[in-house]
């Protein structure tokens, strides 16, 4: 019980840093209802999707206690003050758009890290912790999405978003399983990671890979192949045609 609470303890990450994150979260949330000229609700609901909608499903799926977002009594006051500031300042705050940009890859990066920690504090097996981690990360921007619907982002191309989540999720759970790294320096390499991914795929354009048809890509290589093949021999044919 001694070992289970210390990693517990070490695993806990500090509470501001956890507000922090829910507060850049829900100001996502709130500036794009503002965008769409929603009425104070649909900012405060789009507040409350985007800052505690992925800890909210994650803790559900858990179903080991209520979810933190209704115990914490700092939760649900900390995404009504942002829903307010968003609600008074959005053409204010629309201006930071790189600043946001940056802020909201970092939270997709805590928030990797707080859902993956969260399941193997419940031992769970690595493909869950890479699930609920990834989960956790976009799963808010998913119920945003579906109370405005439109197709969720996550699963259209575009910037890496839940690809950058899934990587670092995967990430965490080899330097926390087999090479049994420290929880607090993995948790600063997956929260980079996942930030840079997410930054550097919306600075340089990089999009989500997208299905494609193996064999029909690997006939249409071959055609290529063959039709260079055959261009030489039809040239010299008409060579020799005209001697």
């Amino acid at each position: 019980m001694e070992v289970l609470a210390a990693t517990v303890e070490t695993l806990r990450i500090p509470q501001v840093v956890d507000l922090t994150a829910i507060v850049i979260g829900a100001l996502t949330g709130g500036l794009l209802a503002a965008r769409e000229g929603f009425a104070v609700s649909g900012v405060l609901l789009l507040a409350v999707s985007g800052g505690l909608g992925g800890g909210l499903i994650r803790d559900v799926l858990l179903a080991s206690a209520p979810p933190v977002a209704l115990t914490d009594p700092a939760y649900l006051p900390t995404v009504a003050v942002t829903a307010a500031v968003t609600f008074y300042f959005s053409g204010w705050l629309s201006r930071l758009t790189r600043l946001l940009v940056v802020l909201d890859a970092l939270t997709l990066g805590f928030f990797t890290v707080i859902g993956a920690q969260k399941a193997q504090l419940a031992e769970l097996p690595s493909a869950s912790v890479v699930f609920l981690g990834t989960l956790t990360a976009v799963g808010g921007t998913l119920i945003r999405d579906v109370l405005l619907a439109q197709r969720a982002d996550i699963v259209g191309p575009g910037p890496y978003n839940a690809v950058a989540a899934l990587i670092g999720a995967s990430v965490l759970t080899v330097l926390a399983g087999p090479l049994d790294l420290p929880p607090l320096p993995v948790a600063a390499i997956v929260i980079t990671l996942v930030a840079g991914l997410r930054v550097l795929s919306v600075w340089r354009g990089w999009e989500a890979p997208v299905a494609v048809d193996l064999p029909q890509r690997a006939r249409s290589r071959l055609g290529r192949r063959l039709s260079r093949r055959e261009t030489p021999r039809r040239e010299r044919t008409r060579r020799r045609g005209r001697r």
